[in-house]
């Protein structure tokens, strides 16, 4: 649960903020007449993440165990992509996301009111689109109850809520630090989804070592204990993982670590521009 909590808190004040950008150079603009365009857009793009999502489930229900397991060590592999992507490219380009979407809206409103819903439709369709995939693969092997879904459901709603604060400048919050430390535990819970992803390969006879346990630890960590389902919901951290799936989690997880938490790199200003400036 806390797991689908982080993605939809994350992803979704991601796309709240894109919003609100939108909204807030339309009403300063004195362009009210193109918030329904906006917000056509917006609902188109939530539309289509819930319909993917929707696409996602059914398709895995369809197929054998096999084809299943394919099919889910895909989407998870995806996801730990796309979040890893998104994760970095956050970090870089979160001070000029603010202008670039300006300057987007600014070129669509000049092109009409369609240009206006699409530019819209698709600045939130990414991180809809996002949402779905990441959700999907986090909740592959975790608990069957609607607990995954309450997650993101109240993830959603508070990144709502903190968006519409930081709109009405009601809640001030450092969003750098915000992303920087849900960034840090999205990628425990990527690790946690490319182990669940190498494991299905292995369960659909793509990768060998299936029964090849790196350790067990079922006696300390039941798996139908509460404290073992929450684990197992947060990071896919399973009692009895094979060799293949340690070695992918801390492939993964050690270097992103690293990279994520290395200091960004500044040009040094040269000596001789010094004196001209």
């Amino acid at each position: 649960m806390f797991a689908s909590f982080l993605i939809g808190l994350r992803e979704g004040l991601e796309a709240t903020l894109v919003v609100s950008v939108l909204v807030a150079f339309l009403v300063k603009d004195d362009r009210k007449d193109k918030l329904p365009h906006v917000w056509a857009g917006v609902l188109a793009a939530i539309a289509l993440s819930v319909g993917f999502g929707a696409v996602l489930t059914f398709t895995a229900a369809r197929l054998s165990f096999q084809q299943r397991e394919l099919f889910e060590a895909i989407t998870s592999l995806l996801a730990v992509a796309f979040v890893t992507w998104m994760i970095f490219w956050m970090r870089r380009a979160a001070r000029a996301l603010s202008g670039e979407l300006r300057g987007k809206l600014s070129a669509a409103l000049e092109l009409g009111s369609v240009a206006v819903v699409i530019m819209a439709f698709l600045a939130v369709a990414r991180e809809g689109l996002e949402t779905a995939l990441l959700f999907f693969a986090s909740v592959q092997g975790a608990t069957t109850s609607a607990q995954p879904l309450v997650g993101i459901s109240l993830g959603l709603l508070t990144a709502v809520v903190l968006g519409y604060g930081l709109y009405r400048s009601a809640v001030r919050i450092n969003l750098t630090r915000f992303f920087t430390w849900t960034g840090l535990l999205l990628i425990l819970v990527a690790a946690g989804i490319f182990k669940y992803g190498v494991h299905d390969l292995q369960e659909a006879g793509i990768l060998p070592g299936l029964t090849s346990y790196a350790f067990d630890i079922g006696a300390i960590l039941p798996a139908d204990s509460w404290y073992g389902t929450l684990l197992a919901g947060m990071l896919n951290l399973t009692p009895q993982p094979t060799v293949l799936e340690t070695v992918a989690w801390a492939g993964y997880l050690l270097p992103t670590l690293y990279f994520f938490l290395r200091p960004s790199r500044t040009q040094p200003t040269s000596a001789a521009a010094a004196p001209a400036a």
